[in-house]
């Protein structure tokens, strides 16, 4: 059975939390990636920024929905969720629009649980982390690759003898 390391992207683009939002937009439009991980200077993961993560900058700020029952108010939608929404509309640097603690794999983990892991919660890019410090990434594509046949090698040819 496949393994994520055999292929994970090692040669990571990665962000910091305090890469401006710009920037950051820059780097994944750039390089035509959907998302970085966020590193500290040692290497390990703190989040990953997706482009969905960006663009929730252009969206409006949410009126939550409001449920009256017995002349009373109760929202439906938890503070905590307003207060993330607001924070990612109005972020300036990766720290503010990034998804903390994003889920990772690591890099013996079977490919299939990967790809699980992808369709099941709509991920296009899984951090893959070792000792705590990220190795690497699995993107779509690389298991998409795994789905195209590798051309066939040609033995190379015997010299032929030539009767002299």
């Amino acid at each position: 059975m496949a393994k994520v390391r055999e292929l994970m992207t090692t040669d990571v683009i990665t962000l910091t939390v305090d890469t401006e939002i710009g920037m950051a937009a820059s780097i994944l439009l750039e390089n035509r990636i959907n998302g970085a991980p966020v590193v500290d200077e040692g290497g390990r993961l703190l989040g990953i920024l997706c482009q969905s993560d960006l663009i929730a900058q252009q969206k409006k700020f949410p009126v939550p929905t409001l449920f009256t029952i017995l002349d009373g108010y109760i929202p439906l939608s938890s503070t905590k969720q307003i207060e993330r929404q607001v924070r990612k509309i109005a972020a300036l640097t990766v720290a503010d629009a990034m998804t903390a603690e994003p889920v990772a794999v690591g890099p013996d983990t079977d490919l299939e649980e990967a790809a699980g892991l992808m369709v099941d919660k709509n991920f296009h890019t899984l951090p893959v982390v070792e000792s705590g410090r990220l190795v690497g990434i699995l993107g779509k594509e690389d298991i998409l690759r795994t789905l195209v046949p590798k051309p066939q090698q040609t033995p190379p040819h015997e010299p032929s003898e030539t009767p002299g």
